[in-house]
């Protein structure tokens, strides 16, 4: 017999002695009632109590009603945990009746209870109830892994995400910082007059990226729809609409693959806001992600996976055709000024070059393999070439480039934005060379959207726009190496 055949014998008689217990339960009463009501939390009696002595406790005789989980047993002692912290249970023979007494045996570590009594501090200094009341309000049919090892195997606490929150704390903890930064980015965003929205999750077109998209299908309606890989075009037919400033927490999906920084499933915070333009909107997201390092760490200085990045300094800026040049000083300007010289420079680092290509997406190209992981501290990147920017403002002066950033940290891109392109005849002509590319088969083009057309041919104000990738903001603010530790249920391939 494998080792493995014999754990997983152990947990199927360990199982099937907790269903013997669950039936003796059915048969006399309940067994899973819902009129116990709260009083107290672990961590406010531990905080509100802990300068108290052993004897003070004991002239107070001030009562406690908690309830949680039963994460250990010490004797006469339990040690329960509920969504705060733990607390311990002692079970008194003199306080409680026969019944519970008897009842109390039967309980299992991973078991919900109850219980009442009044607050005494231990020989060794730590606060309990000593219960005169108890009840089981669940019980739990599976045993926790062990204490000392908990859920070790990374898969599984992927897949069983409910085992690893009961089991670790620093799981517990990095989804509660989660939910720290989305505050963080929500109250920048909402105490500088941006309006919440939400739109559409299913498209008729999908939009607003250059992306593969999930297809569905409206029974009602008799139609293939979307799942949306950006929530942009609606948000700017807002602006149209007259909601200058909008933003909204948004979930995307993308069908591409599955990596340590890449989910299908994905969340997004995009904002817009009428009267500015990209130096506008890179202000904005500096200040944001500093507010959110603040409040998700309680400062500006980030580690992360054995560096430090500084969010309290001014983030560098730069732009593309400028950081070739710093980041390989062999080039010079005019070996990525023309196609046939940049392609040369391209070829020489292994790049591939399709015939499709031209100098702006080459020069994205060679950015992509010697700059961006090199962009270490947080740092804009700018002007980024008009053929790979199909929703963003061209530049006055030189319309090769568009008025649009991208933000890196660690070598990762955490915000993308830009001017936005309200001039109706530019956006109508670059869907055309989105749909021409689809057409040739780029899965990640872009449909023509003529209503999205349309609402610009009413005007848009001069707008900018930028998305921030909040998955990827949790990883580096929680020094997550992977995507999934910060989703609480990541995709995965079903266990056949």
């Amino acid at each position: 017999m494998t080792e493995q055949s014999s754990v997983q014998q152990d947990e199927n008689r360990l199982i099937a002695e907790r269903r013997a217990k669950l039936d003796a339960i059915r048969r006399e009463r309940n067994a899973f009632p819902n009129d116990f009501r709260r009083e107290h939390y672990a961590a406010d009696l531990q905080r509100d109590y802990a300068g108290h002595s052993r004897e003070q406790l004991e002239q107070l005789g001030n009562r406690a009603s908690v309830a949680g989980r039963i994460m250990r047993m010490r004797g006469p002692f339990l040690v329960i945990a509920d969504v705060s912290g733990q607390i311990q249970l002692y079970v008194n023979r003199e306080t409680l009746s026969a019944a519970t007494l008897a009842e109390i045996k039967t309980w299992d570590i991973g078991d919900i209870v109850g219980a009442s009594g009044v607050l005494h501090r231990s020989g060794k200094g730590d606060l309990y109830v000593n219960m005169d009341s108890a009840r089981l309000l669940t019980k739990s049919l599976r045993p926790l892994p062990d204490k000392y090892h908990g859920l070790a195997d990374l898969e599984l606490r992927y897949r069983q995400r409910y085992v690893d929150l009961i089991m670790n704390e620093d799981t517990r903890r990095l989804f509660r910082t989660r939910s720290v930064v989305l505050d963080a980015l929500r109250d920048y965003l909402t105490d500088r007059d941006f309006l919440e929205v939400e739109t559409p999750a299913m498209q008729v077109i999908p939009g607003g990226a250059t992306a593969r998209p999930f297809v569905t299908y409206h029974n009602a309606l008799d139609l293939e729809m979307y799942l949306r890989i950006a929530p942009e075009l609606y948000l700017k037919r807002l602006v149209v609409g007259g909601f200058e400033r909008v933003f909204e927490v948004a979930r995307n999906f993308r069908n591409e693959g599955l990596s340590t920084r890449h989910n299908p499933e994905f969340t997004m915070i995009e904002f817009y806001m009428a009267y500015a333009d990209y130096r506008d909107a890179m202000d904005i997201t500096e200040g944001m992600l500093r507010e959110a390092a603040r409040r998700g760490t309680g400062g500006t200085l980030v580690d992360y996976q054995g560096e430090q990045y500084d969010l309290g300094q001014p983030f560098a800026r730069m732009s593309v055709f400028d950081s070739i040049l710093h980041f390989n000083p062999t080039l010079g300007a005019d070996d990525i000024a023309s196609r046939e010289r940049a392609r040369s420079v391209a070829e020489h680092l292994g790049i591939e070059v399709k015939p499709s290509y031209g100098l702006g997406k080459i020069q994205i190209e060679i950015f992509e393999k010697t700059v961006e992981q090199r962009l270490r501290q947080p740092t804009f990147i700018t002007g980024y070439p008009t053929e790979v920017s199909p929703l963003a403002r061209r530049n006055d002066d030189d319309p090769f480039i568009t008025d649009r950033f991208e933000l890196f940290i660690g070598g990762r891109e955490l915000a993308n934005g830009f001017s936005e392109l309200n001039d109706p005849e530019d956006q109508a002509a670059r869907f055309r060379e989105q749909v021409a590319m689809k057409e040739g088969g780029d899965n990640e083009a872009m449909h023509f959207d003529t209503d999205y057309i349309t609402a610009l041919e009413y005007g848009m104000p001069p707008t900018a726009g930028v998305g921030i990738g909040v998955d990827r903001l949790v990883m580096l603010l929680t020094d997550s190496a992977s995507i999934r530790d910060v989703l609480l249920f990541p995709h995965m391939r079903p266990l056949l």
